[in-house]
């Protein structure tokens, strides 16, 4: 089936029931995180939502329950940027098994100066990249424990135009805030080709998965109150670039089907249709700049030596990733 047939089918406002599965979405309490937490969590998936903070944590999933009668949702403590932590974070989540994991949570800096994680890592590149990079070391366990276990590592628009300095990947010698984010991003994405590659390599039943949200803008996002409220005045200033954009809630829905849609496979990359920016979710080419496997597997080391983690990741494998 063409994907273009497979769109038609796909009811982005009914998406398939998937009664039981649990899924962890970081950054699942605001942004396009909330409400792909929220699509998910009205199939019947119990949803876990990673969050540093618990009264966000709280007031996220309340906002999903207003909404969706029966929610099963969960919140486990999650510091992205704090990689010694993480292990410890999993160990405590009372999980046996993980259908599967969206990496979503993300820093956005507009202005300087650098800042740094409590590890010494540029902030964007080191919570957006080194954090899931590290963080699927020790969800492997559990993803693995699943029939189809799938990770799904959000993109951005913006790492079109970017390319990896690999050289100085934490922007030490030139830091430019919006390229830095730019390139973290990119960085997430070429991980998460990289990974389907080296599971197809050992016959893993684990695919990873690439999703974009397009151009989505909290002007165009519908509120959910406390989460997000959008004034009619903001609203009213965002409706034209309505045209080209939307709003954070279709931005979740190329992540939904990258989760959800069983014709899903690894090593896509699913975006809005129109010029990548909005409507309902379309697998993409993936950009040559992204499938660079030397580029790849050089940043796989760098990040390796960065988070101080083996290059297999734990996932059970026949030979060494």
């Amino acid at each position: 089936m063409s994907s273009v047939s497979k769109s038609r089918a796909w009811d982005v406002r009914r998406p398939p029931s998937d009664e039981g599965k649990v899924v962890l979405v970081t950054g699942g309490n605001a942004g396009i995180g909330y409400f792909v937490a929220e699509q998910l969590a009205a199939t019947g998936v119990v949803v876990v939502l990673g969050s540093r903070s618990a009264a966000k944590a709280d007031a996220a999933m309340a906002a999903i329950r207003s909404r969706v009668a029966g929610a099963r949702l969960r919140h486990l403590p999650l510091d992205l940027a704090d990689l010694s932590s993480l292990k410890a974070a999993v160990d405590g989540s009372g999980l046996d098994r993980l259908d599967a994991v969206v990496h979503n949570a993300g820093v956005a800096l507009d202005d300087p100066p650098r800042q740094e994680t409590p590890d010494g890592h540029e902030l964007m590149f080191g919570t957006n990249h080194l954090g899931h990079f590290a963080l699927t070391r020790w969800l492997a366990p559990l993803l693995s424990a699943a029939p189809a276990g799938r990770v799904v590592t959000v993109g951005s628009f913006a790492a079109r135009s970017e390319r990896l300095d690999l050289d100085d990947p934490q922007s030490t010698r030139d830091y430019r805030p919006k390229r830095s984010y730019g390139r973290s991003k990119l960085a997430q994405m070429c991980f998460g080709f990289e990974l389907d590659r080296r599971l197809r390599a050992v016959g893993s039943s684990v695919l990873s998965v690439v999703a974009h949200p397009g151009g989505a803008l909290d002007g165009l996002t519908p509120s959910r109150p406390p989460v997000h409220v959008t004034k009619p005045g903001a609203r009213l200033r965002a409706w034209p670039a309505g045209l080209l954009v939307q709003g954070k809630e279709a931005g979740a829905w190329p992540v939904v089907r990258a989760v959800l849609d069983p014709d899903v496979r690894g090593g896509e990359l699913w975006g809005p249709r129109v010029f990548g920016l909005r409507g309902i979710p379309r697998r993409e080419p993936v950009p040559s700049h992204m499938a660079d496997r030397s580029v790849a597997t050089r940043l796989w080391t760098v990040s390796c030596e960065l988070t101080g983690t083996d290059s297999r990741l734990g996932f059970p494998s026949r030979q060494a990733l």
